[in-house]
């Protein structure tokens, strides 16, 4: 049976870290500051911002939820997040995807000014990533390595198969684990819907990380045996036996794999956590890089 990537410890050995970065930050005259823009009323995205605050508030980071109706032009939102990048008490800056229909997500992204796109998604960031000069990496793909890491899972040398090739997750997942040192130095496939035999191309990976959004798409005849597989998915199914009459899963059939891997994440509970967790990390870097040009400019 496969040991356990705890993401819900992990994240809280990240958050107790985070504080103490944050102490220092305060005892210094700085409050680290993030500002979640929620558009819209989708129950998903109300219950992510809030988790995102609360995990913020308990560390002592300022966070604050701008919520703005559904009806929103594009210019209106346009101008309310260069008004939060033109503020210098606001460190990190996050839109909550997906937005509303009619929204342009791309634009609005690009009015976040680099410095304070904590989600990892401005074209600048997504630019130094893939050029292996990261200043902040999206906070999934980032989770993922951090839970790696801490769990002593050497990726240097290995092969990582990714399935999912999203500008969420594949993509800058597979910048991450090519940058060099400890934390990257991987071989790295991406795989996604119209790639061939793709379960001949996942057994071929030492490290497999599922992001599809699909349920059972990495079943346990797809994994070399004492392979590691991280599950990005998040997925809500119909169940009668649980409560509500639904639960969550991810992207890997859960149970079967883990007979067969020598390392698993659970879901809930593995890489959704370390996602809030590095946005956190990312906010604080930016809070301690404003402090820092705050000392140089005095």
């Amino acid at each position: 049976m496969a040991n356990i990537l705890d993401g819900k410890a992990t994240a809280a050995a990240v958050r107790d870290e985070l504080k103490e970065r944050v102490d220092r930050l305060r005892e210094a005259g700085t409050v680290p500051r993030l500002v979640v823009l929620l558009v819209g009323e989708d129950p998903a995205s109300q219950v992510y911002v809030r988790n995102k605050g609360k995990a913020a508030r308990k560390i002592g980071i300022d966070g604050e939820t701008l919520e703005l109706p559904a009806t929103i032009s594009q210019t209106e939102l346009e101008a309310r997040v260069r008004e939060l990048g033109d503020d210098p008490s606001v460190h990190g800056i996050l839109v909550q995807l997906p937005l509303p229909k009619g929204l342009d997500e791309e634009r609005v992204v690009r009015c976040i000014p680099p410095s304070k796109d904590v989600d990892g998604l401005h074209p600048v960031n997504v630019g130094d990533l893939a050029r292996g000069t990261p200043a902040f990496a999206p906070c999934t793909p980032a989770g993922c390595v951090e839970l790696l890491v801490r769990h002593g899972v050497e990726i240097a040398g290995r092969h990582v198969v990714i399935v999912g090739r999203s500008n969420l997750v594949g993509r800058p997942l597979a910048s991450l684990l090519l940058l060099k040192g400890a934390r990257g130095d991987a071989s790295t496939t991406v795989c996604h819907s119209r790639s061939r035999n793709l379960a001949d191309i996942v057994r071929q990976g030492d490290i497999v990380v599922a992001a599809v959004g699909r349920p059972n798409t990495i079943t346990a005849d797809m994994v070399r045996p004492g392979a590691v597989v991280v599950d990005v998915g998040i997925n809500r199914i119909d169940d009668p036996s649980a409560k509500g009459g639904s639960r969550l899963v991810g992207d890997v059939d859960y149970d079967a794999v883990a007979d067969v891997a020598s390392w698993i994440t659970p879901v809930p509970g593995g890489v959704g956590p370390m996602t809030i967790a590095m946005l956190l990390a990312n906010t604080v870097q930016a809070a301690e890089a404003h402090a820092g040009s705050a000392l140089v400019r005095s």
